[in-house]
Order: structure tokens, then C-alpha cells, then sequence
């Protein structure tokens, strides 16, 4: 394998476009071909003309038809070029977490923890971890994000087509994601909308954080009440209606009921409290997904929580019992 890639850096390659391939631009096409290729890598031998479609030089933003051949000239990507390895571990539990599988797709119930992709500081995240233990699927590609701290439902496209279809019918909203995450104290309203515009900033810390703002972006979350524990806390259904970079975990925070577990938008002393009661990470889990198909058929898959979450639920649920 590595003097098959050790071939592959220093000839001149020649590829086809496959109709799977196809509609895609040249850039992203080539930051699959040439995985760990950084992207000023990949532009500047754009820009240089090193790379050619039909034989003729091609722009960042050009379209590619099926039957087309491109040429990638030899490139050498820097050390380490080795993928950092899977453990045995993490490969079982992929392994076991798959909900629902397709010759197109994969839904994954992603751990806690886990980050979908790699990079700053990641050096191993759920796809290319999924690209090591299934060698066999030659495109894997994820089609929306969740946190790190996330758990549930995320969808992985085996075929660029599946990933094209996915991606238009989360811009129309015909994919239904519904959450479900324990806040803090008592949510009074069994049903509740929260209507609140989102912007994304950044503190003086460097820190990334989203606040409600009304020069944000139009933001709304449909919330049902599922089960309450006293006044300590809630558990939730969340259903966003539109898809902000943390908008659920801001939604609640808006509302007065942060989510446990979560240490960028809940005070220290209030996560410690739920530490001690046995929840020690951020309660917040895609727990169903509904979309049609390509072909019609409705799919709806639901994931299940971890056997920890579960337990500790439990736990406080004999503890603070209605």
C-alpha cells in the first residue's frame, strides 16, 4: 500500500469522472483524490495550470462532467502521510453503532466525545476513522455535523449522489432531526417555540461562542416537554426548524434552562452538581432522524442513548420522582 501511494506521488495520474462524480467542482473533487493534501497545496497547482481537465487548464470553481479526465501531476504530501491508526476499540464500537446502512448511506449513533472530523488538535474523527474500518467503501463522506460532545444520529453518504440529495433536502428542511437533551431546572410550558436570531462571535479569549442577537440569523426550535425531575431539571425534545452552529444549546440557555453538561454555555458550579449526580457529559443526543429516500420510501431511524446516560437518567429519576 505505501509503494502503491509512493507510485502514485511521483507519476503523473490520469482519472476519469464517474457519473457519481460528476456536478462536483474541481477543488473538492481533488481534496478527495489527494486525501492530506493541504488546500494552498491543492489551488496552487490549479492556479499553475499543473492540473488540467480535457487537457486544458481549469479555474477552483469548475464543474465536472462524467467522462472527463484530469490530469493530477506527481505531488508529494508532507509527513506524516500515514492517518493516525483506528484502535481496536473505536473500530468495534463503529462497527456496532451503525443504525442503518444502504448501498448509499450509513446513519451512525456517534459517541460522545467523538469528533465527526480531524483537525485543530483532532488527529482522529468518526469519518476517517469510518474510511480505515471500511476499506471497502470507496466514498465516505459526511453529509451534516454534530458536536464533539454530541451523541446520536449522524448521516455518512456512500455515493456522491446520496450526498447531493441529502444536501438539498436539508437546505428545503424535508429531514427532520429531533433531539432530545436534559436542561437545567423546571421547564414550565409542555410546548414551547423559541423564536430567537443567532450570530456567531468571538471573545476577546479567542473563545467561538453563539449568542441570541437581533442582527442574527432567523433561528427556530420547537421544544416538548418529556419528563420532569422535580425542579432539579428537565428532559426535552428539541425539533430545529433551522440549523445554527449550536442553535439548541443557545435556544435553551435563551429560554433558562442551559443544557447539563454543557461547559460553554452553563456555569461550572451547576455542571459540578450534575457531576455528582452521576451525568458527566453534555446531555444532548440526536435521538431520531426522518427523511424521505430518493425513491420514496420514508425512513425514520432512531438511536439509542449510551448504557452510562441511561443509568445515570435512571438514577435520577428514582431520585426525584413526580
Amino acid at each position: 500500500m505505501a509503494h502503491k501511494q509512493e507510485q502514485q506521488q511521483n507519476q503523473v495520474r490520469f482519472v476519469e469522472v464517474d457519473e457519481d462524480q460528476a456536478g462536483q467542482r474541481i477543488d473538492n473533487f481533488l481534496r478527495t483524490a489527494l486525501k492530506g493534501a493541504p488546500k494552498s497545496l491543492i489551488y496552487r497547482i490549479v492556479r499553475k495550470g499543473e492540473i488540467r481537465v480535457n487537457k486544458k487548464r481549469v479555474k477552483p470553481d469548475t464543474r465536472l462532467n462524467a467522462g472527463d479526465m484530469i490530469r493530477i501531476p506527481p505531488i508529494r504530501v508532507s509527513e506524516p502521510g500515514e492517518p493516525t491508526p483506528v484502535g481496536t476499540g473505536l473500530a468495534d464500537h463503529l462497527d456496532g453503532a451503525v443504525l442503518y446502512e444502504s448501498d448509499s448511506l450509513m446513519v451512525i449513533n456517534k459517541p460522545a466525545g467523538l469528533a465527526v472530523h480531524g483537525g485543530s488538535g483532532v488527529s482522529l474523527g468518526l469519518i476517517e476513522a469510518l474510511r480505515q474500518v471500511r476499506p471497502d467503501c470507496r466514498f465516505l463522506e459526511l453529509v451534516h455535523r454534530l458536536d464533539r460532545d454530541t451523541s446520536g444520529c449522524i448521516m455518512v453518504a456512500k455515493k456522491r449522489s446520496m450526498l447531493r440529495y441529502l444536501h438539498d433536502a436539508l437546505r428545503s428542511r424535508k429531514v427532520n432531526k429531533i433531539y432530545h437533551a436534559l436542561v437545567v431546572g423546571r421547564w414550565v410550558k409542555r410546548k414551547e417555540r423559541i423564536d430567537a436570531p443567532l450570530l456567531r462571535c468571538e471573545l476577546k479569549s479567542g473563545e467561538r461562542i453563539v449568542k441570541v442577537q437581533q442582527d442574527g440569523k432567523a433561528s427556530l426550535t420547537d421544544f416538548t416537554v418529556l419528563r420532569r425531575y422535580q425542579d432539579l431539571a428537565t428532559l426535552v425534545e428539541a425539533r430545529p426548524l433551522t440549523g445554527r452552529t449550536h442553535q439548541i444549546r443557545v435556544h435553551t440557555q435563551f429560554a433558562g434552562h442551559s443544557i447539563v453538561g454543557d461547559v460553554k454555555y452553563t456555569p461550572d458550579d451547576v455542571n459540578n452538581q450534575f457531576r455528582q449526580q452521576g451525568i458527566k457529559r453534555l446531555m444532548l443526543h440526536a435521538a431520531r432522524l426522518e427523511l424521505n429516500l430518493p425513491d420514496g420510501e420514508r425512513l425514520r431511524v432512531e438511536a439509542p442513548l449510551d448504557a452510562d446516560t441511561e443509568k445515570a437518567l435512571a438514577q435520577l429519576a428514582d431520585r426525584y420522582a413526580e
